[in-house]
């Protein structure tokens, strides 16, 4: 096993604070929006085996079964086939979507056999694979995932009272659920920029009014569903401070808002729109670049594309809460996906140590107290919280400790 050196991305949508107070460090005023863990080109970890720090990526590149493990290099290729990352958001990001594997390897193929360069802005898919991915909050965190009812996005839409939005109200009051919700992200995404850019403010600046408090709600809406409402609307008008005038304001009022306790997590398949607002979370993903969005960005935003992976129906969000396993302890949280498996220990000082033993490669990561790693070959690594380790295909790894700690590892 190896102690993983990992990079933190600086996002501008990132928090300044979380990821530094995790690793106890002292914050420097930059954001620190994601620590990568894993062997992902574009910031591999590097591990020290005796001859210097080595990116990851060239250690599995060199023995990929050795590393992996056969049935991993057979059923994913010869890559470590997830990212593990540490997600601090404190702002928005963008409203996106994957792809499946099917639409994957088809947009791959002809964005290469029309020649459309990798690092193209207008590039969609830098690669052939799905990105099913899960956050596991380990603070509250908020995001929006899957379309709600159309009939309560057409209640929040007429709740603003802005004549703009009263041709959406009335498509996802009268269309059947699947065509109202891809008439009207059609409509928001398609709309002439200006018109629609004066409708998200006024949109916007209605949704601040309403958010400000009682007062600002009348009728059916001051009463018990009112605080909910003005959470929606909270949420529109933050969104809409981060971003103005940008048509995702309004298309994330057409998605299920949620709230995660800590310990709780979110699986997001493909086609599922969805962006995550704010709050700390562990996210592990397939290892894949391919994202298609919606908003919320200013990258590139292709149309047609997007409503070709779109999944227009509304969805229950369906929040994760892990299943213990009553022989070791290890709680898991469990997904349709084989790329990535992710669990969780919670390690009690005294206790009997957890062994863990698989066929595949594992990231062990420490978030809270204490997390003691022993070898084979009596080795010894103590991971405080935000440190993570390398542990190769086939090794056994003793742990114990006082404190919380996540294991990624493919499904295998």
């Amino acid at each position: 096993m190896d102690r993983l050196e990992n990079t933190v991305r600086p996002y501008a949508w990132g928090s300044t604070t979380a990821i530094p107070e995790l690793l106890g460090e002292e914050p420097t005023g930059e954001p620190r929006a994601e620590l990568w863990m894993g062997a992902h080109p574009g910031a591999p970890s590097r591990i020290d085996r005796g001859g210097g720090s080595t990116p990851l990526s060239e250690i599995i590149a060199a023995d990929p079964e050795g590393e992996l493990g056969a049935d991993s290099v057979r059923g994913y290729g010869p890559r470590l086939p997830f990212l593990l990352k540490l997600l601090a958001a404190a702002a928005p990001l963008s409203l996106q979507v994957h792809p499946d594997s099917t639409q994957a390897a088809e947009g791959y193929a002809e964005e290469e056999a029309r020649g459309v360069p990798l690092d193209s802005p207008e590039r969609n898919y830098k690669d052939a694979g799905h990105k099913p991915e899960l956050i596991c909050a380990l603070t509250p965190f908020e995001g929006l995932c899957g379309f709600r009812a159309p009939h309560e996005a057409a209640a929040l839409f007429e709740g603003l009272g802005v004549n703009g939005l009263k041709p959406f109200a009335d498509i996802l009051r009268a269309r059947p659920g699947t065509e109202a919700l891809r008439e009207v992200l059609t409509a928001l995404l398609t709309a002439e920029k200006d018109e629609m850019a004066e409708t998200v403010t006024e949109a916007a600046e209605a949704a601040a009014r309403l958010a400000s408090g009682p007062s600002g709600l009348s009728g059916p809406s001051a009463g018990s569903e009112g605080a909910g409402l003005q959470r929606e609307y909270a949420t529109c008008a933050d969104i809409a401070r981060h971003y103005p005038g940008d048509p995702g304001v309004l298309a994330a009022m057409l998605l299920n808002h949620v709230s995660l306790r800590p310990g709780e997590a979110l699986f997001l398949a493909a086609g599922v729109p969805h962006a995550y607002l704010s709050g700390l979370g562990v996210e592990i993903m397939a290892n894949s670049d391919n994202v298609l969005r919606c908003g919320l960005t200013p990258k590139h935003v292709d149309v047609p594309e997007l409503l070709r992976i779109v999944r227009f129906e509304p969805t229950d969000p369906g929040i994760l809460r892990p299943e213990a396993d009553d022989t070791d302890g290890e709680e898991i949280y469990d997904t349709p996906v084989g790329e990535f498996r992710l669990s969780r220990f919670t390690l009690v000082s005294g206790a009997a140590p957890h062994m863990l033993h698989g066929p595949a490669a594992q990231i062990l990561l420490c978030t809270g107290g204490e997390a003691a790693l022993q070898g084979d070959d009596s080795a010894e690594i103590t991971l405080a919280p935000g440190r993570s380790a390398y542990v190769p295909a086939g090794e056994r790894v003793r742990i114990s400790g006082d404190g919380t700690l996540f294991r990624a590892t493919a499904a295998v």
